[in-house]
């Protein structure tokens, strides 16, 4: 009987020996500078509502949110606090407000 031998195909490239690994020292890292931050931008005046705006520049009074609630709040208790009626006590105030503006 004739022994058959088995070839094996040559790899591509030949294997670095673990000697040659360790022999190449590795580069430091290098830090990364840090980027340079942009100038904050200006904050823009805040936006006026545009009733206020526009009583600017008619050169009239235009009541605040806070006082049109107050006065709300004071017909809504005058009515027995019931409810329904929020949006007629809201305008009723707003009308008053501009009324003693004028």
């Amino acid at each position: 009987m004739s022994e058959t031998v088995k070839k094996t195909k040559p790899s591509p490239k030949p294997r670095k020996s673990a000697a040659t690994k360790e022999a190449a020292p590795k580069p430091a890292p290098k830090k990364a500078a840090a980027p340079k931050k942009a100038p904050a931008p200006k904050k823009a005046a805040p936006k006026r509502p545009r009733a206020v705006v526009e009583s600017i520049e008619k050169n009239t009074f235009a009541p605040t949110y806070e006082q049109i609630a107050e006065l709300a709040r004071r017909y809504w208790a005058e009515r027995g606090y019931t409810d329904g009626q929020h949006e007629n006590d809201w305008f009723r105030a707003e009308q008053e407000l501009r009324s003693k503006a004028s």
